[in-house]
């Protein structure tokens, strides 16, 4: 028997995990903000991940390229993914010259703030978090800026900004 086909208006709400360094749009700039196009996004990949985003859908926000890096809040998406603007600037540093507004190649979904945590889950306390384990963030050579991520992981990560760091 095939299995059976769910309907797009009852499909689960997914969950994910974007990265973003603090001194280009921090949490705190995000907090500022509310709602943003999650531009600048420059791999296939991670493309496809954004395309794949639905309105309702839950994203940790991870600050990269910070000392250190780590898990600072929680964004929800707020509009699926419509052409990136920047690809089409030519002063911008995501401008991409084979883009055109009939053939577009980058997608940015809207973020909306959600919350920032009380701290910030720095990378090595995840990486001992035995909970953790299979979390693509922290496989060697993972360097995307967006995965999915599973609902186990998810709530594992709330909990944890929940709690007292350890000492």
């Amino acid at each position: 028997m095939p299995d059976a086909v769910v309907p797009p208006t009852m499909r689960a709400m997914a969950r994910w995990l974007v990265k973003t360094e603090p001194d280009v749009f921090s949490i705190d700039d995000f907090a500022r903000s509310k709602v943003t196009d999650w531009t600048g996004v420059r791999n296939y990949q991670a493309r496809n991940f954004l395309m794949a985003m639905e309105e309702g859908d839950e994203v940790i926000i991870y600050h990269s390229n910070a000392e250190p890096p780590g898990v600072v809040g929680i964004a929800q998406v707020h509009a699926k993914a419509t052409p990136d603007k920047t690809q089409f600037d030519p002063s911008s540093e995501y401008f991409e010259p084979k883009a055109t507004e009939a053939n577009p190649r980058w997608f940015c979904p809207d973020l909306k703030f959600v919350r920032k945590f009380a701290r910030q889950i720095p990378l090595d306390e995840l990486r001992g978090t035995k909970s953790l384990e299979g979390l693509a963030l922290l496989q060697k050579g993972s360097r995307l800026s967006v995965i999915p991520v599973s609902d186990k992981h998810f709530d594992t990560i709330v909990t944890m900004a929940s709690k007292k760091s350890p000492a």
